[in-house]
């Protein structure tokens, strides 16, 4: 995809430093214990989420499928320290997140968490290397230069890196915010239906790119989908229904993804 012919993507960049991965934790990178969301109040209220435990695996690709209102964003919404559960909590890095004030949470999302969005949310004004660089930028950080020029190389843009939003392809732009989730090597990456916005080749592309970013890099990875082809790339796909956790499933083919959503929607 990214790769030129024959070219091996493992080989084509720099690991982060040893010293990094050795001082993370061993246990899971997030928990949440028994969330609950509400939004509204009596007769209009709207639980979107009803009680969910889950563990989020280090060094795994999580998925998240469900019909439209299951509470799939809310649950992620919510892991990612976005949103506050109207009850249950959410341990991220070993933190408990509801017991953290507002400038505590900002400077552990800075820390832990990078976010891949469906509509990529790039600055317009910025090249491609300076929306990468973005969360390094704001932390008042500058990235490994091995790093950082193996990460454009993996992604494919290291003859895109002057161009702005306007100038690359939707895929590019894409390729582009998943690169900015992954320069500051957090601890957990969130992404939110990621190939939602592209067509099918260009969908291919970016699947396999985040599936190359975790069985190279180790990059936790949890992402919402509507799209059975990308819960296949998943080491674990969890299936929710009216904000419950209702079927837990292991890497499994396409196929199988697609009969598992048939018996919740009942089609």
């Amino acid at each position: 995809m990214v790769s030129e012919p024959g070219e091996d993507m493992s080989e084509s960049i720099a690991m982060p430093a040893a010293g990094a991965v050795e001082a993370e934790p061993t246990g899971p990178v997030v928990e949440a214990h028994e969330l609950t969301r509400r939004y509204g109040e009596g007769d209009t209220a709207v639980d979107a989420l009803r009680g969910v435990s889950l563990e989020v695996a280090r060094g795994k690709l999580t998925a998240v499928m469900g019909p439209s209102g299951s509470g799939k964003s809310t649950l992620m919404h919510i892991l990612a320290a976005l949103d506050t559960p109207t009850s249950g909590y959410v341990v991220l890095a070993g933190t408990r997140l509801g017991d953290l004030s507002d400038t505590e949470i900002t400077k552990l999302r800075r820390k832990h968490i990078g976010f891949v969005f469906q509509f990529f949310n790039l600055l317009p004004m910025l090249t491609a290397e300076e929306n990468i660089l973005l969360p390094l930028t704001i932390a008042g950080e500058k990235p490994e230069k091995e790093w950082f020029e193996g990460l454009l190389k993996t992604v494919g843009l290291t003859d895109r890196r002057s161009h702005r939003p306007a100038e690359l392809s939707g895929g590019q732009q894409q390729r582009v915010a998943i690169a900015r989730a992954l320069v500051s090597q957090p601890t957990v990456v969130f992404a939110d239906e990621p190939t939602g916005n592209l067509d099918s080749k260009t969908s291919g592309e970016i699947l396999e790119l985040m599936r190359h970013s975790v069985d190279s890099y180790g990059q936790t990875t949890m992402m919402v989908t509507h799209d059975p082809r990308a819960a296949a790339i998943a080491d674990r796909i969890l299936f929710l229904a009216d904000g419950l956790i209702v079927r837990d499933l292991p890497r499994s083919e396409p196929s199988a993804v697609i009969a598992a959503m048939d018996e919740l929607t009942g089609d």
